[in-house]
């Protein structure tokens, strides 16, 4: 994981599937919150700041019912208050099953 990057996967078994058998959405909005919030954390810790959820905006295009779910973040804005990522997941063809949009609050870290 870079500032502006951040990769992650999961496999694909019942503990993330929907009772029909394909991955449920919330475990994807779970993952591109999941890798932007850490990674924009790891960015602005050094100046004495948090990063939490404020949106999550998960479309989802292809169902998954096997194999591994891959997830790329990228930072497509970081400003003094706030951070906006996209998160694209793929299959193992390669084929994009969801899209997320995270926007992220940077706070001051609480003492």
């Amino acid at each position: 994981m870079g500032e502006e990057l951040a990769r992650g996967r999961f496999e694909v078994t019942d503990v993330v599937r929907q009772p029909f058998g394909p991955v449920h959405g919330g475990a994807y909005a779970a993952m591109a919150e999941a890798l932007a919030s850490a990674t924009t954390t790891r960015a602005v810790e050094p100046e004495g700041n948090i990063a939490f959820g404020q949106s999550n905006h998960t479309s989802f295009l292809r169902p998954v019912t096997r194999g591994t779910v891959h997830a790329e973040a990228r930072c497509r804005h970081r400003g003094r208050t706030s951070s906006v990522w996209e998160v694209e997941f793929t299959d193992d063809e390669g084929r994009l099953c969801a899209l997320s949009r995270v926007t992220l609050a940077v706070r001051p870290r609480p003492r």
